[in-house]
């Protein structure tokens, strides 16, 4: 694993630190969350726009409702 260094505002650090204790874990931990995640975004836009692409012309929607019938409770 390798090392990085970052620069914030020490009151964000500590706010972050008593976060990750809250939720019983570190900040190392919870920004390799973050950073997996972060760097993750495109790719899961383009399995969602593959799906979605895949679902196009399968998907047949019922009768359009009516007003009346959609305020309905």
């Amino acid at each position: 694993m390798k090392n990085i260094t970052l620069s914030a505002d020490e009151s964000l650090i500590e706010a972050a630190r008593a976060r990750a204790r809250a939720e019983h874990t570190t900040l190392n931990e919870a920004f390799r969350r973050w950073l997996a995640s972060y760097a993750q975004t495109q790719a899961r836009l383009d399995r969602y726009e593959a799906v979605m692409q895949d679902l196009r012309g399968k998907l047949k929607v019922g009768a359009k409702l009516s007003r009346e019938s959609m305020n309905e409770r």
